[in-house]
């Protein structure tokens, strides 16, 4: 496959084609899991939000469109993340972004953390050992099959870093929480209870 490939010819349109469905499939699957963006572990595809995300995503498609390789690895790529979306979409929707939310950060905070990184470790290094198998047998001879296992490394990837910087956000905001909880009993503790004053001042009859 050639490595650039002009405007509107045939190839062209299948590249942009294949873009368009995969990142399609990506923010469908966002938008059935969390439709606010609650949920959203992406934090730069949730501060632009749907009304700049989906134009954004247009203009990439065509962009990338012009060299087949690298837009292989994105629908690849963009095509796990929405496979991985679907499979817990059901149960974000039925919860509530909210409730769901709170749940999944109590599990969480109800983990080892050594437990949590190892799964995760784990998951992510078989999913790109996969992609790392599928580029050896590729070799330079088969392009195509080359760029759809970096996809999947580049997915694996993608799992890591946004988890562990949900993992680290999370425990950032609840250290905060636990420091606000502090802060605002520390002035009750200091506080006189009423008639306290009185019964420590007043003598005791006799």
């Amino acid at each position: 496959m050639d490595d650039f490939v002009p405007f509107g010819t045939r190839a062209y349109v299948w590249v942009f084609l294949l873009l368009a469905l995969a990142r399609g499939m990506d923010f469908l699957s966002t938008w059935v899991a969390t439709p606010n963006m609650v949920l959203e572990g992406n934090p730069i595809a949730k501060k632009l939000g749907w009304k700049w995300g989906i134009p954004l995503n247009v203009v990439l498609c065509f962009a990338f469109a012009f060299w087949p390789l690298p837009a292989i690895v994105i629908s690849t790529t963009s095509v796990l993340v929405a496979a991985r979306n679907f499979q817990s979409a059901w149960l974000m929707r039925s919860l509530g972004e909210q409730l769901y939310r709170d749940w999944h950060v109590e599990r969480v905070q109800e983990t080892s953390v050594t437990l949590y990184l190892s799964c995760l470790f784990a998951q992510t290094a078989l999913t790109a050992g996969v992609g790392a198998g599928v580029i050896f047998f590729a070799g330079e001879r088969e392009p195509i099959v080359l760029a759809i296992g970096l996809g999947i490394i580049a997915y694996a990837l993608a799992v890591a870093f946004y988890t562990l910087l949900g993992i680290i956000r999370l425990r950032r905001s609840a250290r905060e929480e636990l420091r606000k909880r502090r802060a605002q009993s520390f002035p009750a503790r200091l506080a006189v209870k009423p008639g306290e004053d009185n019964a420590a001042t007043t003598p005791l009859a006799k």
